[in-house]
């Protein structure tokens, strides 16, 4: 066993978890199928080639050292077992072992030679997430990375830049988002009061955190959702410190802490509606978002009956507030509810419901699409799935660059004689096309 009882197959299956992914997914990244990836994953498959070895330490973003470290003895030991002596197989796997052993050395050896560390692992790293390389340096680094202002910041500049913010995350423009924000966090923090300040850069940090979500960095995720409650904290704004809180919870979420996700913004929600110094209609609408998060994850974890009241408490808190923009946003929540439940027939006749010209906003109306794909895949019907991933291109072409998906993109592929352009979205969308 590798350190901490570590084998290559379930190593590869915790970094798959880490990043969100589907076997089927990482499968079709590495040109393999979805049984081939299920059998390395519990170390009933080796995998010796070097060219396969250094494309599974791209994609998962690994150093190809540390996969060949690990060591893979199973596949061996799995054969032996049908051998009909107990003696032979206990040979049988001590050899394997030592094989093992002695293979991965000369792996080492070998990869160096045929991927150089400065051709190999870094550049695909910082292809794949360079809208985000600006973002990660100042959360690495600090503000030195981030080049300086043409102009010294201003409490007028930071409002704007705020609102900007805002706008550029509704328009789905999360690359731009993505590259602007670091200037405009480390111009919140030099200006105004400790208290506007740290509030000024929370909401940065919380639409960082969404930017994040959105183009799929869990580390990242969790960085800047845990800045954005730290600043939040020292602003004492009830509203700002809920967002971060909701955040929170997503980072748990994507790291697979379902229950404590949960807790995070059920806990939050109670504590916003019993802050009087908040306006009421404010305090409604929030907690009808934060409800709604809360549902989402309890479906996520199976339990029905939680997910189920916790969805109605977000409407009911909604509609109390009167808002239209918080009532669609539950209502796109309670769709992904019935989708987490396996409940498609339920997601489709909830959608049929929604007129999503009315959304106000192309993030909501392309995340709307890709929730009746999802719906259409799990009811086994692709010519509809393919249809709305279409339109969610449509209305936000970044969107569909979204682990969620790129993993119906790949499905899709086995169809792809009778859905036209299934191929060519499929590597629109970032798939690995073979």
């Amino acid at each position: 066993m590798g350190d901490n009882g570590r084998t290559f197959g379930s190593f590869i299956s915790l970094r798959r978890s880490m990043l969100g992914w589907t076997q089927l997914r990482l499968a079709t990244e590495v040109g393999r199928s979805e049984d081939w990836m299920s059998q390395v994953e519990r170390d009933l498959q080796q995998v010796k080639d070097l060219t396969l070895l250094q494309r599974l330490a791209e994609v998962l973003k690994l150093d190809l050292a540390e996969l060949i470290a690990l060591p893979q003895p199973a596949a061996d030991r799995v054969r032996s077992r049908s051998r009909k002596s107990s003696s032979a197989t206990l040979t049988s796997t001590s050899a394997a072992e030592e094989d093992d052993v002695r293979r991965r050395p000369f792996m080492a050896l070998a990869a160096a030679a045929l991927f150089p560390p400065a051709a190999g692992q870094r550049s695909a790293h910082v292809a794949a997430s360079a809208p985000l390389a600006s973002l990660e340096d100042l959360l690495l680094y600090g503000a030195d990375r981030i080049p300086p202002p043409r102009r010294d910041p201003t409490p007028a500049g930071v409002a704007a830049s705020l609102v900007t913010s805002r706008q550029e995350f509704r328009a789905a423009r999360y690359d731009a988002l993505a590259q602007a924000l670091p200037g405009r966090i480390t111009a919140a923090q030099a200006v105004g009061t400790p208290e506007g300040s740290a509030r000024n850069v929370a909401q940065l940090y919380n639409l960082a955190a969404r930017v994040c979500i959105k183009i799929g960095d869990n580390n990242l995720v969790a960085i800047t959702a845990d800045r954005a409650l730290t600043s939040a904290r020292i602003g004492g704004d009830p509203l700002v410190t809920a967002e971060a809180q909701r955040m929170v919870s997503s980072s748990w979420r994507r790291q697979g802490s379902l229950p404590r996700a949960t807790d995070i913004v059920v806990v939050a929600a109670e504590e916003l509606l019993a802050d009087t110094s908040v306006p009421e209609i404010a305090r409604l609408a929030t907690r009808g978002d934060l409800y709604a998060t809360a549902a989402y994850t309890a479906a996520k974890t199976g339990d029905r009956s939680y997910a189920h009241s916790l969805i109605r408490e977000a409407a009911d808190s909604a509609a109390a507030a009167g808002l239209v923009d918080d009532i669609q946003g539950v209502a796109l929540h309670e769709l992904s509810v019935h989708y987490e439940l396996g409940d498609a027939g339920r997601a489709i006749e909830l959608a049929a419901t929604i007129d999503p010209t009315a959304l106000p906003t192309a993030e909501r109306q392309a995340r709307f699409f890709t929730d009746v794909a999802r719906a259409f895949d799990q009811w086994n019907k692709p010519e509809q799935c393919f249809k709305a991933l279409l339109a969610a291109e449509q209305a936000a072409p970044q969107e569909i660059r979204r682990g969620a998906v790129r993993d119906l993109a790949s499905a899709l592929l086995r169809h792809d004689r009778k859905l036209i352009g299934v191929r060519e979205f499929a590597a629109r969308a970032g798939v690995r096309i073979v």
